[in-house]
């Protein structure tokens, strides 16, 4: 087959897959969150399987393990907005509030009915989605551990399918465990350096600040802007500009010029492309896909690069730089 013909039918395959997956994003980005949950998880149950625990036992207490963690988060987030909300009633009076309240009584209260309806079938549809996400993870949860029985048996057939997935699962779980030690960091520096300043609810924006860190290059951006309103709000500018100039610099030293080669050697891709993928999957998946943008892309590599011999140029161009990849001019030579 001619090459501009293979080249001209990948592409349209390309397309109507992603076309596809777009389509049915309701389903693809839950069902991948919940598997990178367990992936995360997984280690847990191996060792208690290794101290002798039944497999029963270590199953729930994997299960139970993820869904405290999530409720520990859902309450710390239930709990700093119930205080948000009481303390909004302290802003009434703000200019910035009253400026606000005037502009939404030029709207066309049409509009606005639209856009009220807009949201309520968002909320909806974040409902369903959080509770297919949960069921996931419990059947997700009791299913792990036959996963290594059932990699098993994909060696015998598959071996190099098998190795792929392998390689998958130890990319992901070392891009989570890398993002996840960062993101703490961040976000205690974050919460004290809010405390410090006097900003209400330090401890929910710190916990906004560790989620927005699994999102590449602009998580930060994501988690600077409401405790930054709030300082303004509060304090006036002074304060949001010292909030804003703190996670400006904090942000740019950990998560733009540390953390990347840690995430890039993890992930196996490059920062560019990196980025580049945080924004096809975000188009789209919607705004899971931000969160899920480096497993996917991994899960794309190892699958279609990796394991095709001829890709070669694909991976050196996915993989971060390295210095040793730079061709060294050769040294002069002295006369003896």
């Amino acid at each position: 087959m001619p090459r501009a013909l293979t080249i001209l039918l990948g592409g349209a395959a390309a397309v109507v897959v992603v076309a596809g997956v777009r389509a049915v994003a309701w389903l693809v980005a839950p069902a991948m969150l919940a598997l990178l949950v367990v992936i995360a998880v997984s280690p847990a149950h191996r060792w208690l399987r290794g101290r002798g625990a039944p497999p029963w036992l270590a199953t729930a207490a994997v299960v139970l393990l993820v869904y405290g963690v999530l409720a520990v988060v859902a309450v710390t987030v239930v709990g700093s907005g119930a205080r948000l909300v009481a303390t909004m009633p302290e802003f009434a009076h703000h200019d910035l509030i009253r400026r606000a309240e005037h502009a939404l009584n030029d709207i066309d209260r049409g509009r606005l009915v639209g856009v009220i309806g807009g949201l309520l079938t968002d909320l909806t549809s974040l409902t369903t989605s959080l509770v297919f996400l949960l069921a996931l993870l419990l059947f997700l949860g009791v299913e792990v551990g036959a996963s290594h029985g059932r990699l098993a048996e994909i060696a015998m057939d598959r071996p190099q399918l098998c190795e792929a997935l392998t390689e998958f699962v130890r990319r992901t779980r070392r891009y989570i465990l890398v993002t996840t030690v960062f993101g703490l960091i961040v976000a205690a520096l974050d919460t004290v350096a809010l405390a410090l300043l006097g900003i209400p609810l330090a401890v929910l924006w710190g916990v906004l600040s560790f989620v927005t860190n699994y999102i590449p290059n602009i998580g930060f951006v994501l988690g600077v802007a409401p405790p930054a309103v709030l300082a303004l709000l509060q304090h006036g500018p002074r304060k949001a500009l010292a909030v804003l100039a703190f996670y400006g610099v904090l942000n740019f030293v950990v998560q733009s010029l540390i953390q990347p080669r840690f995430t890039g050697d993890a992930a196996g891709l490059s920062t560019t492309f990196t980025f580049l993928a945080l924004v096809f999957w975000a188009w789209v998946l919607g705004p899971l896909g931000a969160l899920l943008a480096v497993p996917l892309t991994v899960l794309v590599k190892v699958l279609l690069v990796d394991l095709d011999p001829a890709a070669g140029w694909a991976a050196a161009l996915l993989r971060p730089s390295r210095t040793d990849d730079i061709p060294m001019a050769p040294a002069p030579r002295t006369a003896d």
